[in-house]
């Protein structure tokens, strides 16, 4: 990771998989935790932008027609928390971990970038999956765990937060730190 303090770039926000079929599953009533991480993640990335340091997205893409993360289909379209600006990078995987099926490592290496700020969803899924690589790739990890979104597995008779907390411990114990939103804000205004 890059030493020099005057490189604002030297860490990112990643905003993972804040797509449209999130939020409806959350209106179907689908066992959840954190149903407001998306204001949090808007708000964590305004104050990103503020600092000057990037803002990465990072979007699930499925080929097959009718999936919901078809880029045709309503459930793949950014929710406005993950809505890119002009110049930020947008990454579509087709795997769990943005890692495994896009070019993200390469981009961060070339700018210089070496510790994530991550958000997103699915904490048990593709939150996990990224988080793990980055970790396993020599990346500084940091999870916002109230700007993660978790849902539930009822088939396998798994509360979201039972999940969500197995997820977070497990990351936790090994692949990275956790920090609220308001501590990453509170370091990013003194910085």
């Amino acid at each position: 990771m890059p030493e020099n303090a005057d490189n604002l770039k030297c860490e990112a926000l990643v905003i993972i998989d804040m797509q449209a079929d999130m939020q409806a599953r959350m209106d179907r009533g689908q066992d959840h935790v954190n149903g407001g991480a998306g204001e949090v993640i808007a708000a964590l990335a305004a104050r990103f932008r503020q600092a000057g340091k990037p803002v990465i997205h990072v979007r699930h893409r499925e080929d097959q027609p009718g999936s919901d993360f078809h880029p045709d289909s309503a459930g793949y379209q950014p929710l406005p928390c993950a809505a890119a600006l002009p110049g930020e990078a947008v990454f579509e995987k087709t795997t769990s971990s943005a890692f495994a099926s896009t070019g993200i490592e390469a981009h961060l290496r070339d700018q210089g970038i070496g510790h994530l700020y991550v958000t997103g969803a699915v904490a048990g899924f593709c939150v996990t999956s990224t988080v793990r690589s980055a970790a396993d790739s020599g990346f500084a990890v940091t999870v916002v765990p109230d700007a993660v979104l978790g849902f539930d597995l009822a088939m396998a008779g798994l509360s979201a937060r039972q999940i969500f907390d197995v997820s977070m411990g497990l990351l936790a114990a090994d692949f990275a730190r956790m920090e609220t939103a308001e501590e990453v804000s509170a370091r990013l205004v003194s910085a």
